[in-house]
């Protein structure tokens, strides 16, 4: 019997970053459901395995989206990312309950390690290769 496809849902709002994401991830066997706000992904509500949620979104950032889900006792697991480079917002986020946070711009590698973290054993990080792709 064949494990059904991870389904990643990715929240950033900069379109060539949720491009970038969703094109490497199906590249690697994932089903990727990408949302431009915090707002849409909650009106969605996608049944989902892992969160990729950029920290500084326009409305409302990816730490009151992780707070939602906390109040909701949702397990999803979390991956943050940012483009900032400072020590709080690493630190915020992991007391914020991720799983990990990706620097932008991050490598596949980086990614891929982070959904097994997320999500161990699937079929599509077993059989990834090393793809060292900057996205």
């Amino acid at each position: 019997m064949r494990n059904r496809k991870k389904i990643v849902a990715v929240v950033d709002d900069d379109r060539g970053m949720l491009d970038a994401v969703k094109k490497l991830l199906d590249a690697y066997g994932f089903s990727t459901v990408c949302f431009s706000s915090a707002q849409e992904f909650i009106t969605v509500a996608p049944q989902t395995d892992c969160l990729l949620l950029d920290i500084q979104l326009r409305a409302s950032s990816g730490f009151e989206l992780r707070n939602q889900l906390k109040e909701s006792r949702s397990q999803l697991p979390v991956i943050f990312m940012t483009a900032l480079r400072t020590k709080s917002i690493y630190e915020e986020a992991i007391k914020a309950g991720c799983v990990a946070c990706l620097r932008k711009p991050f490598t596949a590698k980086e990614l891929l390690d982070a959904l097994d973290l997320a999500a161990p054993e699937t079929e599509q990080t077993r059989a990834r290769g090393n793809n060292p792709e900057a996205l």
